[in-house]
């Protein structure tokens, strides 16, 4: 096992018809790729459940046990308006995205320019949950130039319609959430995937020619190729992701 540093990511590819969160236990076939991830940032462990298998599951130490369910606690968090946190995390956002330029209210045509459906961005979190906000902040703080690139959108030949940037932010924290099951001793592995992803999606959207009404094939072609790449041989670390490549900070 490589010992160098890193984000381990591990994805469990589950039937659809299996409860997200829950871990079970088997064998599982081990989809063709990467047999396991394992490391001291995020264990993980990619497998495909067939129809004859029984369910899978898997045995987790103390620490990733613990770490996953934080992890799974984020998830479940609803945005809540009358949250005092849930309002300075979005006015960090706000701040972070837009240095110096004064937000007049957490309801506010100034919204719209980051690429929220209307004026109260509280009404967009329904699919992604409080997490889909702070993906977006620590996206904003972590990787800075990826961020300001893709919400002013300065690479590649843009569409005449574009994508809203916020609210595709909160699409790629909802598609995360349902494509992965993930098992983490650094549950900011979640985060900076959410990164990766974005950037891809990106990219996808500028190799594709898209406009705003292609946005859902869009989104099924980043899923497929994050997938691709995560069942790459030599794919232990998120860091191995081919598409790492395009984050800057």
């Amino acid at each position: 096992m490589d010992d160098s540093e890193g984000s381990f990511v591990a994805v469990r590819r589950i039937s659809q018809s299996l409860e997200r969160g829950t871990c079970h236990s088997t064998s599982a076939e081990v989809v063709a790729g990467s047999a396991a991830w394992i490391g001291r940032g995020l264990s993980c462990v990619c497998v495909q459940r067939r129809d004859s298998d029984a369910r899978p599951s898997f045995d987790l130490t103390p620490s990733q046990e613990e770490c996953l369910q934080r992890l799974q606690r984020r998830v479940d968090v609803s945005y809540d308006s009358t949250n005092p946190e849930h309002q300075e995390t979005l006015k960090a956002l706000w701040s972070t995205a837009y240095p110096g330029e004064e937000l007049h209210g957490l309801i506010s045509e100034q919204w719209k320019e980051m690429g929220w459906q209307g004026k109260d961005p509280s009404t967009d979190f329904r699919g992604g949950g409080f997490i889909s906000l702070e993906n977006l902040l620590f996206f904003a703080r972590t990787y800075q130039k990826s961020f300001q690139d893709l919400l002013r959108k300065q690479e590649g030949d843009r569409a005449l319609w574009e994508y809203p940037f916020a609210v595709a932010g909160v699409n790629i924290t909802f598609m995360l959430i349902q494509m992965l099951d993930l098992e983490a001793e650094n549950e900011l592995a979640f985060d900076i995937l959410y990164c990766i992803t974005f950037k891809l999606m990106d990219q996808q959207w500028l190799e594709m020619h898209a406009s705003y009404m292609d946005f859902n094939a869009v989104m099924k072609s980043t899923r497929r190729q994050l997938e691709r790449e995560m069942l790459l041989e030599d794919s232990s670390r998120l860091e191995d992701l081919p598409s790492y490549s395009l984050l800057r900070r």
